[in-house]
């Protein structure tokens, strides 16, 4: 693919984006996308160690991690970049966009297919992870902050941990899945409220007692306790 459609990609994709000598100059997708076509090639022709060094000089200059041995489709366009981490054996289709953050890696020590198989058209967010020998469908969404442990049919929207399908698109509508989204903090704030409730119901009641009452209540269980030890000790006898 030529130099001219990468800018066009980021062109097309990023509003930011104002002339061409900002995109050469200041976009480090840009920078890594490029060391990694120069990667990949010499990787393909079983040059392995001169592959690796231009990768790790990429992610040195770039703050972005691909692996020479990863495939990647075209119009490829990684926004901001920094801190995202494409393994081996990821395959990545056509118009993928991805953000700050992500993670495509293994799940595996062995020497097989052990990275995400992300489709054509897909935008992932922010921090997702995508781990494991996985699929993505074509034309999905991956949620920022998102873990993606099982695949992901076509027309997706996942979010949350571990992922979830809160929207599907089929031929003739959308089917809304609101439902299923894991709301933690949500919960988290539920219990502590009920809780909270609680602890002010019981000292609502202590304090609705006066000084007397409690000394009332105090002399009350002290002559309970005597009466029964009078009995038990009349019962002895």
């Amino acid at each position: 693919m030529s130099i001219k459609k990468e800018i066009q990609t980021i062109f097309q994709r990023d509003p930011a984006a104002r002339t061409v000598l900002e995109i050469v100059f200041c976009y480090p997708g840009f920078h890594a996308l490029l060391f990694h076509r120069m990667a990949s090639a010499l990787w393909q022709n079983r040059f392995y160690f001169p592959a690796r060094f231009i990768s790790h000089i990429s992610r040195f200059l770039t703050g972005i991690e691909i692996h020479p041995g990863a495939k990647i489709g075209k119009r490829f366009f990684i926004d901001h970049g920094m801190g995202v981490v494409i393994g081996e054996t990821t395959e990545i289709g056509d118009d993928v966009t991805i953000y700050q953050g992500v993670t495509l890696g293994g799940t595996s020590t062995k020497k097989v297919k052990r990275h995400p198989t992300i489709g054509n058209r897909v935008v992932i967010g922010a921090g997702a992870k995508i781990l494991g020998n996985i699929t993505v469908g074509d034309d999905s969404r991956i949620g920022s902050g998102s873990v993606i442990v099982k695949d992901v049919p076509s027309d997706s929207t996942v979010v949350g941990i571990p992922g979830k399908i809160v929207k599907r698109k089929t031929k003739d509508h959308e089917i809304m899945l609101e439902h299923k989204v894991p709301d933690i903090e949500g919960k988290l704030l539920y219990f502590l409220l009920k809780r909270i409730k609680a602890i002010e119901k019981q000292i609502d009641f202590e304090s609705d007692l006066s000084e007397d009452e409690k000394e009332i209540e105090e002399l009350n269980r002290i002559l309970t306790s005597s009466n029964n030890n009078g009995f038990r000790d009349n019962a002895d006898k």
